[in-house]
């Protein structure tokens, strides 16, 4: 299994800095770059990469470290450096500490992980060579197939890194899936959760009793025809496909935490005095009584929060989408992913929100028919739905069962409201009456539902108001 190793540094490492670092496999490797010069990379006399290395990303945002390697890092801001030996060479995986040992000596940091970082010694590289895989060229992918990418990462949280973000583009333009491997105690961020495609991508969890699992439903996969793919019985049919689903996953841990999910959409008309992520930053606010603490279009996030400067990122972007990841304190956690499209419509910000709490702290329920509110008449918001689910208080995707959530309230927007013929917004067959939001000429909808954890009939009731809307 492949081990990233980070640097975390108060002060940028500078070239020479990086150079004494390269120089622990010696002085007669090769130095090449990649990804337009963000990456440089050691090499063997061929060519190949035995260890790529990330340009050093300023931190701005606390709690970044522990959230997603339980580190303690330098403090505010601080510099993280991304090492990542090339899999299957004997001694990269050393090579990459004495790199990364050497770096935080000379910065006056730390390593992570920190026995991966002991020595500072040179490591005889001689005969050490890289095969020569197709996907040599991309960091991130340790085994390319005509079907999938695989990554194979051994850290406490897979994070939607620069590198992840890079395989998942380059996996998507060559048509092909994206398999991420782990060991059994790794978390996904839900940045990554999110952002993981369809069949046949999957997290793929290593496991002692069943080989391999699907991380997020817990079928046991088997590796065939180049990618990993879910074991079929001999009896199976297509009405009973009789999957076996890993032990481990079964493995329910009962806990008191619960998040509280919040998806929503907002349009804009498009127009170059738009500041793009008030929305988010209104529910925020009025959920936490803060607003984010940091952002960035990759984990970590790197950038104290500012509606400017993200909207500036987006514009000189457009028209092309951008996705943003956005964090709170460790106070109080919380991450969202916002992705900013240019439509006919106009501007869509499309929001993927959760807050974790812990047995002893009460989610703000009362709080959302006033967001919905301030959203309905101030963000132009076109739908929005709310779930409260018992999950993880730190939002990580562990690789077991956990339950879904259960929804407390759809709103629809005024616009779409409009667009209803008749009075079918207003009457439902619900048995609670949907609650105006806005101006009386021009009402949005709250819908609530019933919300009760341990009853999940509330998506009977979610179903039946959709479908109604909808004339179905």
């Amino acid at each position: 299994m492949t081990k990233d190793v980070i640097t975390l540094t108060p002060r940028m490492p500078d070239p020479w800095s990086v150079l004494a670092g390269l120089l622990a496999g010696g002085p007669d490797k090769l130095v090449n770059t990649a990804g337009e010069d963000a990456v440089i990379q050691l090499c063997d006399e061929q060519g190949r990469p035995l260890l790529s290395v990330e340009a050093p990303l300023l931190v701005q945002v606390r709690g970044e470290a522990e959230r997603l390697l339980g580190a303690n890092p330098p403090r505010v801001p601080f510099w993280w450096t991304e090492a990542r030996a090339t899999t299957g060479v004997p001694d990269a995986e050393r090579l990459a500490g004495a790199f990364a040992a050497r770096l935080a000596s000379l910065s006056g940091g730390s390593a992570w992980p920190p026995q991966a970082a002991r020595s500072t010694a040179v490591v005889e590289t001689t005969g050490l060579t890289a095969a020569p895989a197709p996907a040599a060229a991309q960091p991130a992918v340790d085994v390319l197939t005509d079907k999938v990418a695989v990554v194979i990462m051994d850290r406490p949280v897979v994070a939607m890194t620069a590198w992840l973000s890079d395989a998942f583009r380059a996996a998507a333009a060559s048509s092909r899936g994206l398999q991420i491997v782990t060991p059994a105690g790794t978390t996904l961020s839900p940045a990554v959760l999110a952002n993981l495609p369809g069949w046949p991508s999957r997290w793929v969890v290593q496991d002692d009793r069943d080989g391999y699992y699907d991380g997020h439903t817990g079928a046991v996969l088997r590796w065939q025809e180049g990618m990993f793919a879910t074991v079929v019985p001999a009896d199976a049919t297509a009405d009973d496909p009789r999957t076996p689903v890993a032990a481990s996953y079964q493995e329910v841990r009962a806990s008191a935490d619960r998040q509280l999910a919040i998806t929503f959409r907002t349009v804009h008309p498009a127009d170059d005095r738009l500041v793009l992520g008030g929305a988010l930053e209104t529910v925020w606010r009025e959920l936490t009584g803060e607003p984010p603490a940091g952002w960035g279009t990759a984990e970590p996030a790197n950038l104290p929060w500012s509606l400017g400067r993200l909207t500036d990122l987006a514009h000189s972007r457009a028209p092309e989408p951008t996705w943003f990841v956005v964090v709170g304190s460790p106070e109080r956690p919380g991450l969202a992913t916002l992705k900013v499209t240019r439509t006919k419509a106009g501007v869509e910000e499309d929001v993927t929100l959760a807050f974790g709490y812990g047995a002893d702290e009460e989610p703000p329920l009362d709080a959302l028919p006033g967001v919905a509110q301030t959203l309905v008449t101030r963000h132009r918001l076109q739908s929005m739905l709310l779930q409260l689910r018992r999950a993880r208080r730190d939002l990580a995707v562990p690789p077991r069962f956990e339950g879904p959530g259960v929804p407390l309230a759809f709103v629809l927007g005024a616009e779409e409201v409009r667009a209803l013929p008749d009075d079918r917004a207003r009457r439902t067959p619900l048995s609670q009456q949907p609650v105006a939001l806005g101006p009386k000429t021009r009402p949005a909808y709250y819908y609530p539902l019933p919300g009760d954890p341990s009853d999940l009939s509330g998506w009977a009731d979610f179903e039946r108001l959709v479908r109604h809307l909808k004339g179905a």
